[in-house]
Formats: C-alpha cells, sequence, structure tokens
C-alpha cells in the first residue's frame, strides 16, 4: 500500500553490517570485504543451484565489485612489495573465474574463487587479533 515491502530479517542485517563497517578500524574493513565476497559468492552459487540467472549475475557482479574495487583496490603495490603485486594478479584471476562461472553456469570456479577468499580470510583474521576474530564468524561457517 505504501512503498515497498521491508524484508525484517533483511533491514536488521543491513543494519548490523553498516554498524559493522562504521566502527571497524582499516583491518577490519578488509575482513569485511571478505566477508562480503564470499557471501555473494555462495548467493551466485545458490542462483546457478535454483536457475535464477538474474539471482546469479548480481551476486556475480557484487563479487566482483568487492574484489576488484575493495581488495584490490585497498592494496599499496609501491610499499606492498611482491606481496601486494601477488595480491593484485590474483584479484584479477578471481575476477576473471568469476565472469567464467557468469558466463557457464560453473559451481566449480565458484568453489575455487571461494576457497581462494577463505584462505586470505583466514590470514587477515589471524594477523588481526581476537578484536576481528569477534567480530564475526567465518565466511563459510553457514556451508
Amino acid at each position: 500500500m505504501f512503498g515497498t515491502k521491508v524484508n525484517p530479517i533483511s533491514a536488521y542485517s543491513d543494519v548490523g553490517v553498516d554498524t559493522a563497517v562504521s566502527t571497524a578500524n582499516p583491518h577490519q574493513l578488509i575482513v569485511l570485504l571478505f566477508e562480503g565476497a564470499c557471501q555473494a559468492v555462495v548467493v551466485a552459487r545458490a542462483g546457478i543451484e535454483a536457475g535464477d540467472v538474474s539471482q546469479k549475475g548480481a551476486a556475480i557482479a557484487k563479487a566482483i565489485d568487492i574484489i576488484l574495487n575493495g581488495l584490490r583496490a585497498s592494496l599499496d603495490l609501491e610499499q606492498g612489495g611482491n606481496l601486494a603485486q601477488n595480491l593484485y594478479a590474483l584479484y584479477d584471476y578471481m575476477a576473471r573465474r568469476l565472469l567464467h562461472a557468469n558466463l557457464h553456469n560453473d559451481k566449480a570456479a565458484l568453489d575455487e574463487v571461494l576457497n581462494l577468499l577463505n584462505e586470505i580470510h583466514g590470514a587477515w583474521v589471524s594477523i588481526g587479533g581476537p578484536a576481528v576474530e569477534s567480530a564475526g564468524e567465518s565466511p563459510a561457517a553457514g556451508q
């Protein structure tokens, strides 16, 4: 009757994410980017399984956006040395694999990207200490 339907669970989740982002330090923001990318890949996989092309495409686009415009853009290639350059190349590779997954409904490519994201996410969490670990669960915890 008045405007669009609001999903209360989604709204609550959005508030939680907004709060986490507004109170996070730079390290925690990177962790949140990894978690968002992982979640988007999981949603894309569900879209493929359900035959929902729109869901799959939107989720893959979101994952690519987070990887390229969040994670990759945060790299300092001048001060980061080989590690930053290797991560830059890895993020490019992930984006290409996600494009491939979108074009070919390739769940194995999504799983490959998810595994890579989880591995790097785990490293970020481990170097962040208890404050980062208590901020949330592993992005793959729901799998």
